[in-house]
């Protein structure tokens, strides 16, 4: 963004007066760009009498410069990780692990989880893509809140009881919101779903809707490991785990709740 021109004559004092104009202008500034004009005073030939400084603040054209570069980087591991594991595999089996049946199968097993895992991170890019592309959503219309949850319950009861976890839903009845079907069943599944992955055996996981000041409150809790507070302001960014090792062996590409804040906003 272009800020404003000065202009400034010439002299000892040119270094020490930008320097003070920049401190008390940018005192919190990522980075600036100036281009320098000079001005004569007469002819071709005359000497310079001043110039025009036009000063840009590009502290958020660094930042999102950083973000683009750590997105794509993040993209490149988390695509490697899983390629280089089914080519492993791929390979073992090529130099004769097919001749033991049961080696055979748990590497099979192993590369369809990891082909899975693949599949799930490129879903979740482009639909996070998708949500950040979209200025204008034709599907939004009214919806009965406790119709949805309904529709997305069964979806996540398989995961729940594989761990033997209750699931308990309190909506207060006649909630409607108008919003895209499709992107709310999106949001709640991910938040369940994380809250299903990281509760503890036989846990329990409790949805509520209600409606406070003129807006709907969706709270999702459990009774899980639950996360530390210094990890709580960026839990929202792409590809950010509290606890990375243990994400990845539970499936998660790590877009889960940066997808839920997209479709929010």
């Amino acid at each position: 963004m272009l800020i404003f021109g000065i202009v400034i004559s010439f002299s000892s004092r040119i270094t020490r007066i930008l320097q003070n104009f920049i401190y008390d202008n940018y005192p919190n500034t990522g980075g600036l760009k100036v281009h320098v004009n000079p001005i004569n005073s007469g002819g071709e030939h005359a000497s310079h009498t001043g110039a025009i400084l036009t000063i840009q603040d590009i502290t958020n054209i660094k930042k999102l410069e950083q973000i683009r570069t750590e997105f794509v980087s993040n993209v490149t591991h988390e695509l490697k990780t899983p390629l280089t594991s089914i080519r492993g595999f791929v390979e073992t089996l090529r130099n004769g692990a097919f001749e033991d049946k049961n080696v055979a199968e748990k590497f099979l097993q192993i590369i369809d989880i990891e082909a899975e895992r693949l599949y799930m991170l490129i879903s979740d890019i482009l639909q996070l893509s998708e949500i950040e592309n979209r200025t204008v959503d034709e599907n939004i219309k009214p919806h009965d809140l406790k119709l949805l949850m309904e529709q997305i319950l069964p979806i996540l009861n398989e995961a729940a009881s594989k761990k033997n976890i209750k699931i308990t839903c309190d909506i207060e009845c006649g909630l409607k919101l108008r919003a895209n079907s499709d992107r709310i069943k999106q949001l709640m599944i991910n938040l369940i779903d994380n809250a299903i992955k990281y509760n503890k055996e036989s846990g329990s996981v409790n949805i509520r809707v209600c409606r406070s000041e003129g807006r709907l409150i969706i709270r999702v809790s459990d009774i899980g490991i639950g996360i530390p507070a210094e990890h709580i302001p960026r839990i929202f960014e792409r590809f950010y785990r509290v606890d990375k090792g243990r994400s990845r062996s539970m499936g998660g590409t790590g877009l889960g709740l940066s997808i839920v804040k997209h479709i929010v906003n």
